[in-house]
């Protein structure tokens, strides 16, 4: 079965119930027919309000950080500050999620 490969930094780590062999951070799920990210999120249980950005197959999709705009990583969507994440996510998917505590590794 193809899955979706989420990496979780900070605290959202203790959302990885069976980690990979050799990576705490690492979550494989498979996707549901149609699902966007901001489903996916609600059915592992990740609030919004913890999360301070998002990437998604190493393009950044969301963040809090206004210095997103400055940083020039590869994008999403056009404005990273605007958090809709209707995205439909897809086997062979690569998201990245780091926590409010992760805010300066990403910026």
């Amino acid at each position: 079965m193809e899955t979706i490969d989420i990496r979780l930094y900070g605290k959202l780590r203790h959302f990885v119930k069976e980690p990979e062999a050799g990576h705490d951070n690492l979550m494989r799920i498979a996707p549901q027919p149609g699902e966007t990210l901001e489903q996916l999120l609600e059915r592992i249980g990740i609030s919004l309000e913890e999360i301070y950005t998002i990437f998604l197959n190493s393009k950044l999709l969301a963040s809090r950080s206004k210095m997103a705009y400055w940083i020039r990583y590869q994008q999403v969507n056009e404005d990273p500050l605007d958090w809709k994440l209707e995205v439909e996510v897809k086997a062979g998917d690569r998201i990245g999620i780091f926590g409010r505590d992760m805010a300066a590794l990403v910026v």
